[in-house]
């Protein structure tokens, strides 16, 4: 079957159908001005080994697609947030008895992370779990400040800044106390623990992987 398909034209078919034999030279002639026209770049000697050597492959440069850069969605600034008060707590909503609820699940939360609060558990232990935990929601008193007004002051936390606690107090009054100069304590399950706030200045999200350090007494 090949050598039908490959066979030459006979004088008869080629006159037939108008084909023109040509010789070898010619043939030669051809291939090499093709390849001159097709490869203007290269030399006639690289031609001559690649013809001797390897089939030649045209040039041909396939076009690759860009890939199209996903624009990352970008959050709102810090400034935006402050322009739009999206943390602002509404007047009608700073009533304690609204986020009693929210204590108690913070209770809960703090009982699961230390496995129980037993009678026998370490406080140092529990110091040390209350310094890196979530504390929204927590009952929080300020024992000690370099400002008389703030001491005393109790209630729930509702928002926790690098700078400052928001408490909610029963007399159902939004108070912003700055942690500089201030002490603080969490009691929970009759174990109070005590927070310097001079060295509490992180947001939330920062506390759980710093690392704390056992200090005698420090200094408003």
């Amino acid at each position: 079957m090949k050598s039908v398909i490959y066979n030459a034209f006979s004088q008869k078919e080629a006159k037939e159908f108008d084909v023109q034999h040509t010789g070898a030279q010619r043939a030669e002639a051809f291939v090499r001005a093709f390849l001159k026209r097709s490869m203007p770049h290269m030399s006639q000697q690289v031609r001559e080994d690649l013809l001797q050597r390897k089939a030649v492959v045209l040039e041909y440069f396939t076009h690759r697609k860009q890939k199209e850069k996903k624009k990352k969605s970008r959050g709102l600034s810090a400034k935006q947030r402050r322009e739009l008060r999206l943390f602002d707590i509404k007047p009608e909503q700073q009533r304690y008895s609204l986020f009693l609820p929210l204590h108690e699940l913070w209770k809960q939360y703090i009982r699961d992370l230390c496995n129980g609060l037993k009678p026998d558990t370490q406080p140092q232990m529990i110091q040390a779990k209350l310094l890196k935990a979530d504390l929204h929601g927590a009952i929080v008193s300020v024992t000690k400040s370099k400002c008389p007004s703030y001491v005393g002051v109790t209630g729930i936390l509702l928002q926790e800044t690098k700078h400052v606690f928001k408490i909610i107090t029963k007399e159902d009054r939004l108070k912003v106390i700055p942690k500089l100069n201030c002490v603080f304590t969490v009691e929970i399950d009759g174990f109070i623990s005590y927070i310097y706030g001079s060295k509490f200045q992180l947001r939330s999200s920062e506390r759980s992987a710093k690392k704390f350090k056992a200090k005698g007494t420090i200094d408003l």
